[in-house]
């Protein structure tokens, strides 16, 4: 009997052995309070890490998004943003409907980045008709693309041109570190908050941790627990992401290998209209969404599960082996070849 083989996300992922008993054995207190040894070994840790003055645990990638903005921007404040990048497109709108927070979502290039001239001609005037331009936020990767090097820096020429801040949605900041040898410190550089999520590539079951100067960092501490994310013994969460960062770094250069090997299986499958790989995901697009959704049906009998669409992405992890890549492609070939019925 075949393993089940999930592609539809890198959240998917599940704590190995070792992280389990790394989580069973942590230190632990109450958060809150500041008792809590191993999560304030991993925010010191982390903060290092981004090259940033201090970091927070959050439960979440999409609390920790929200906690930045929130802390950077007031009521009647705007984040220009792209608009397919998490904060804007895939948070249930929480900067607006919590915070009253006014985005302005703007145009992603083909290479995963705002164009700096639309950001140019988004910043508004001083002037009471207008939200106040606060904060330009950045994704790295976006769509699995690695962010252009020398890109952010010019998005801190433009912020401190019009004294802007920028947030960084690091979610995968990890597989673009691996992917272009570049450190994350390097990468956060030029953001002066960053965001990283642990519960993906990195395997942990939850958590992600935000990063930046001290005052920003005492002002998220509050607005976390204000949205409901103080935790109290979270020790065995920072102890899995301890345990994910001296392990499950480097080892993404396996993902994004496998994804290139389904990425080379599937380009001459009959029926895929085009197949792009950019990290640790793989982008098809097929005739119609029917035939993805007959497709996603005709996988899942096979064991293996796959998002639906006329688009479909396949995002490749730690629970997912050359081997499962090579019957990924076995199975997709047959269902192509199969009409929809």
């Amino acid at each position: 009997m075949h393993s089940l083989i999930d592609l539809r996300s890198d959240t998917v992922t599940r704590p190995t052995a070792a992280m389990r008993a790394a989580l069973a054995a942590a230190a632990v207190g109450d958060d809150v309070f500041g008792d809590d040894p191993s999560v304030n070994a991993l925010e010191a840790r982390v903060a290092a890490l981004a090259g940033k003055e201090a970091a927070l645990l959050l439960p979440t990638g999409t609390q920790s998004n929200l906690v930045a903005l929130l802390s950077h921007c007031q009521r009647g404040d705007e984040y220009i943003v792209g608009q397919h990048y998490h904060t804007y497109f895939y948070e249930a709108g929480g900067a607006a409907v919590l915070g009253s927070i006014q985005p302005q979502p703007l145009p992603v290039q083909a290479d995963g980045t705002v164009a700096l001239s639309d950001m140019q001609a988004a910043i508004k005037a001083d002037d009471v008709h207008f939200a106040r331009s606060r904060l330009l936020a950045l994704e790295n990767t976006h769509a699995g693309r690695v962010m252009p090097e020398g890109y952010t820096a010019q998005v801190r020429d433009l912020a401190d041109r019009h004294g802007l801040r920028i947030h960084l949605d690091g979610a995968r900041l990890f597989n673009a570190a691996v992917a272009s040898g570049t450190s994350i410190a390097e990468l956060a550089a030029h953001a002066d908050s960053v965001s990283l999520c642990c519960s993906k590539g990195l395997g942990a079951p939850m958590g992600s941790v935000l990063a930046g100067s001290g005052e920003f960092i005492r002002e998220a501490r509050r607005w976390r627990k204000m949205v409901g994310g103080g935790m109290r013994q979270a020790g065995i969460i920072a102890a899995a992401i301890d345990h994910a960062l001296d392990h499950h770094v480097e080892r993404l250069a396996e993902d994004h290998a496998n994804a290139a090997r389904l990425h080379a299986g599937l380009i001459a499958l009959p029926g895929i209209v085009s197949c792009v790989v950019h990290t640790n995901m793989v982008h098809i697009e097929l005739a119609s969404a029917e035939r993805g959704l007959a497709l996603q049906a005709q996988l899942r009998s096979a064991g293996i599960l796959i998002p639906a669409g006329r688009t479909i992405r396949l995002v490749t992890h730690l629970d997912v082996s050359a081997a499962d890549i090579d019957r990924v492609i076995a199975a997709l070939g047959e269902a192509l070849g199969e009409p929809v019925t």
